[in-house]
């Protein structure tokens, strides 16, 4: 199968979380990396445009021809937002911060840009929304299938939105409501549009009785896999990993031929576990390629 690698910049900083803590590399430093390691593209967290201050439409366009000029190419710009707000002026708001980075994602020149579904917040510790299962009751006086129902609804905007910027919105199984591939499904369908599509998160369905066959549940509809890698162990799952033997094979079945952008989330640092993560996938996927380090 022919797929190419892509990289999160999530994978370099983890937002802190890791033993790098706060030495987020610049932009230009992780474009340099995908060049070094032959990976193919560069998925951009927007929050990172936004701790390293490169959001203004000429610090965009440096950026993209800084990719061009390394051979990078820009995969997706990542939003955060959430349309799970019973208030409607307070989901105009959400959809507000949606409708900037698909501007972003336009100017950049990146085809995707990476929505999530959202979630209720009522509860707050992560580690106990992780022991749930990602999974938490709605707020008083709603339901889920009002959460749904406004999730859907902002999506429609959006996608229409993103349609004519030419630019993908690829929703991902991120908890809350899209926790499931029936949750996830239930978005993409409910919306129906042909801009938006899916991103399956392979390490985000931890808590399923078979992982692989949710995964199988999204083929249909994806524009972009996200590979979850643990070298030294996932940081919020101990002793966890994924087969991507057995992913290569899935998406060798459903004739799927984009990217495959790492998400590195394990306790090693960055330098250690983007190089692992590249050689594990090239083994797996069989892209011929020789170990990098």
């Amino acid at each position: 199968m022919s797929v190419s690698l892509a990289v999160s910049t999530y994978s370099f900083h983890r937002f802190g979380g890791g033993p790098e803590g706060d030495a987020l590399p610049s932009m230009e430093q992780m474009i340099d990396r995908c060049a070094e390691l032959g990976i193919s593209g560069l998925e951009i967290i927007g929050n990172h445009l936004d701790k390293t201050e490169r959001t203004s439409t000429g610090d965009i366009n440096a950026l993209r021809q800084y990719l061009a000029i390394r051979g990078v190419a820009p995969v997706s710009v990542s939003a955060h937002h959430n349309f799970v707000q019973p208030d409607p002026a307070a989901r105009q708001v959400e959809l507000d911060k949606l409708a900037r980075w698909i501007d972003v994602a336009a100017e950049i020149g990146a085809p995707f840009v990476r929505a999530f579904g959202g979630r209720w917040g009522t509860v707050r510790n992560f580690a106990e929304f992780m022991a749930a299962n990602g999974e938490e009751p709605p707020i008083e006086g709603y339901t889920l299938d009002d959460a749904y129902a406004w999730t859907a609804d902002c999506f429609r905007t959006a996608a229409w939105y993103a349609g004519r910027k030419g630019v993908t919105l690829a929703l991902e199984n991120h908890w809350g409501l899209t926790g499931t591939a029936e949750g996830t499904l239930r978005i993409y369908n409910d919306v129906d549009s042909p801009w938006l599509k899916l991103v399956i998160d392979t390490g985000n369905f931890i808590h399923a009785d078979d992982m692989y066959a949710e995964m199988e549940k999204m083929l249909p509809h994806i524009a972009l896999i996200h590979a979850k890698t643990y070298t030294g162990g996932s940081m919020y799952f101990g002793d966890f990993s994924i087969d991507y033997d057995r992913v290569a094979h899935m998406l060798d079945e459903a004739g799927y031929h984009g990217y495959v952008s790492i998400e590195f989330e394990g306790n090693a640092k960055p330098d250690e576990g983007i190089v692992d993560s590249v050689n594990e996938l090239n083994r797996a996927f069989n892209l011929g390629s020789a170990g990098v380090r």
